[in-house]
């Protein structure tokens, strides 16, 4: 096998790893009254992103999507299905594929330090998070300040951790985990 075909092999394995590991981690949640449950899949979209890079840490949740969308129980609370995806939460998931393409994209641009994965990571959720409160606002009807109490403010302290965390392991990863 040549190097340009291990590498590719190596990607497309990686990615496979992170699809799961976002799926594994939408598991781990809390519930919420308003149905936009506090999880760790950004976590794992923020991971792809900075190990894997912007077309490959996407293209993993591009794969967690498709699952999601033909029904296999990829998302929190073990469901999936095209009404599932679609329905009032639908944009957040879909923000993980975007929360993955500009974190890898940017660190690419910015460089490795903590604090520019960091930054990264930071520009990554504020993608999923547009996208996926405005998604919530067309499904629901919900005004833009309901939206924001409801959707963004009770999930930034522990974004703040996912992206502190995630810049922590990925330096510790980048070291074993070449890609």
């Amino acid at each position: 096998m040549n190097t340009t075909t291990h590498l590719r092999l190596r990607k497309m394995i990686l990615c496979a790893l992170f699809t799961a590991l976002t799926a594994v981690c939408s598991q781990i949640q809390v519930p919420m009254p308003w149905g936009v449950p506090i999880n760790l899949a950004l976590f794992a979209s923020y991971m792809s992103g900075l190990l894997l890079g912007a077309v490959w840490g996407a293209g993993s949740q591009l794969v967690y999507l498709l699952l999601a969308a033909v029904g296999v129980p990829v998302m929190a609370g073990l469901s999936g299905g095209p009404a599932v995806l679609f329905g009032k939460t639908g944009g957040y998931a879909i923000g993980f594929m975007l929360a993955a393409l500009l974190t890898g994209a940017l660190v690419q641009l910015w460089g490795r330090s903590f604090w520019r994965m960091c930054a990264a990571m930071a520009v990554g959720c504020v993608g999923c998070y547009a996208l996926g409160t405005v998604w919530f606002m067309v499904i629901t009807g919900t005004g833009v300040w309901q939206s924001l109490v409801w959707c963004v403010l009770p999930y930034l302290p522990g974004d703040v951790l996912k992206i502190l965390l995630a810049a922590l392991l990925a330096q510790r990863l980048d070291k074993r985990l070449p890609v």
